[in-house]
């Protein structure tokens, strides 16, 4: 029993002389500069030039994150490499969406841009913006605060970052890299890369350095693979009902031009087109009445012809005398009925 609470009393002063070191240590401060201007080399932009062997493309298909070490001066320093099914605008879209931090980074409770300056990018200085942001992470007992001065090089694939110097910071400092290019077999996915690298005061509890240091790696990859295809998923169905909406309106635009096509040939005219349109197609039918009639005639003069051609001339001939010599008596009845009057 007096073991036991032996120990409990050991815990006990220890958590009160971690307490009380903390009223020692000079804690983060926004408006101070830190106490150096960098201990740890920055990382450099560009492509880091991992190579990847079989395993390593094995264990990225499985979707699970590759370890490895990459050369950083005289000491190595470790890199994940994920691959995510979405595409890199999507990608860099949640690495870059610092004050949302808070709701996808683990143990980050707090997290805001507080300056964000944008660049003309050139060839000779291809930095296109540098976002300025305050972070701080929780641990049990412990919060850290510190200050990011992040590089963004859209051109080149990449983003680093260090302390921003000019504030102090709870890290002794910190520095880190993203470089995140276009999956090389399968369309519309990422491959990224990430590395960073954190020092930690004396006064940084243990575990709190094995955190920064080994599990902030994969922790880091696995948030962004998981945000960047949920939010990639979410787009996919926005286009899928924006289609189906698209399709839908366009079959209601052709039944619509469809039915005032017709209802146009119908007769939709203003008076003055309408006098017109029954203008020429009253001179339609008159011309088409015209033909008809003139066909009429010619098929009568055909008739004739015929006829004449039956009877002979000779016929024809005495038939005219005849009617001739009628005419000539009833002209001669006629005087003589008025001379019989008079």
């Amino acid at each position: 029993m007096s073991s036991c609470s032996f120990t409990m009393q050991q815990v006990l002063v220890a958590f009160f002389l971690f307490s009380s070191s903390l009223l020692f240590v000079n804690g983060s401060n926004f408006n101070e500069p830190h106490s150096h201007q960098g201990v740890v080399t920055p990382f450099e932009r560009g492509d880091p030039k991992v190579k990847l062997d079989k395993k390593a493309l094995t264990i990225l298909t499985s979707g699970k994150p590759y370890q490895t070490q990459i050369q950083s001066g005289t000491a190595g320093r470790g890199m994940v490499v994920q691959d995510i099914d979405a595409p890199t605008d999507v990608v860099w879209g949640r690495i870059l969406d610092y004050d949302n931090y808070a709701n996808m980074v683990p143990k980050t409770v707090e997290s805001k841009n507080y300056k964000v300056i944008d660049h003309k990018p050139t060839k000779a200085n291809p930095l296109e913006q540098t976002i300025y942001t305050r972070m701080k992470v929780g641990f049990p007992m412990l919060k850290l605060e510190f200050f990011i001065k992040h590089l963004y090089f859209p051109s080149e694939n990449s983003l680093t970052w260090t302390l921003d110097y000019d504030k102090s910071s709870d890290f002794n400092d910190s520095c880190g890299y993203w470089y995140v290019v276009p999956h090389p077999d399968k369309p519309d996915w990422t491959r990224v890369y990430y590395s960073v690298e954190v020092a930690l005061f004396d006064w940084v509890p243990k575990f709190v350095v094995d955190f920064m240091s080994s599990k902030a790696l994969t922790d880091a990859t696995a948030w962004v693979k998981k945000y960047s295809e949920l939010e990639w998923s979410k787009q996919a169905k926005n286009r899928v009902s924006s289609d189906g909406d698209t399709a839908g309106e366009s079959g209601t635009a052709s039944t619509g031009a469809a039915v005032k096509k017709e209802r146009t040939g119908l007769s939709f005219f203003s008076p003055k087109k309408r006098k017109e349109k029954e203008a020429e197609e009253a001179a339609a039918v008159a011309a088409a009445a015209a033909e008809v009639c003139e066909e009429d005639g010619d098929e009568e003069a055909k008739s004739v012809g015929e006829v004449l051609k039956r009877v002979g001339w000779t016929r024809v001939a005495l038939v005219a005398i005849v009617c001739i010599l009628g005419l000539y008596n009833a002209s001669l009845a006629f005087d003589r009925f008025r001379d019989d009057g008079n």
